[in-house]
């Protein structure tokens, strides 16, 4: 059995416009045991927020507006004003496309969940973030937690790192049927969807 995680001391921002959502997010946290919640109705208000408030982890929405998920992602990656650009990022969304994922994962989120979500996905994710961190890196006009975490695996493809660290930045990833093996690309249904193991071996 998996090592259990305290996270009662751990801080969390939740980054949402859907305040039934954010209501839901954080119900789930305090079930997990951290009452050290505090939320935001866009990205702006977030960016904002980190600034006197010192989040550990960050879980937000992937659409909002007027700035969605992928824009607060970059701000907080890159941005000249970030109060702490190292910090990980949960990104939430009902959309499980290949492409939507990859994009996410190269705008610097450290983890992908689906929904709907459960306490038990939530918490298998920070848990995650907590006993199996990503090491940051810098790539051209990439910077974020490393988009893998295996360095043994035997895969090949263009997207494969070099002495454990990214070997092309996001400009110069190949199309999303190249940027994975082709396993991960069979799990999407018809639809173009990834349940969540085929989500998270994007990020293995």
């Amino acid at each position: 059995m998996a090592e259990e995680y305290n996270i009662e001391r751990l801080n969390f921002l939740v980054v949402d416009d859907n305040k039934h959502m954010t209501m839901m997010v954080k119900s789930l946290i305090h079930a997990l045991g951290s009452r050290n919640v505090r939320e935001a109705n866009d990205a702006a208000e977030a960016f904002s927020e980190l600034k006197h408030f010192e989040a550990d982890i960050i879980i937000t929405d992937f659409n909002m507006q007027p700035l969605d998920g992928l824009d607060f992602v970059r701000l907080v990656r890159t941005g000249s004003d970030s109060p702490n650009p190292y910090i990980p990022i949960i990104m939430l969304s009902g959309h499980t496309e290949m492409n939507r994922i990859l994009e996410s994962r190269d705008a610097g989120v450290t983890e992908y969940l689906a929904k709907p979500i459960s306490a038990t996905s939530l918490y298998s994710r920070i848990r995650k973030i907590i006993m199996e961190p990503r090491p940051f890196v810098k790539a051209g006009h990439y910077f974020g937690p490393d988009r893998r975490r295996n360095t043994a695996g035997s895969y090949n493809g263009k997207e494969r790192r070099k002495n454990g660290e990214l070997k092309e930045t996001p400009a110069e990833l190949p199309n999303a049927a190249e940027a994975a093996p082709a396993a991960v690309a069979a799990a999407a249904d018809d639809a173009g969807g990834m349940d969540q193991s085929a989500v998270d071996s994007l990020f293995d």
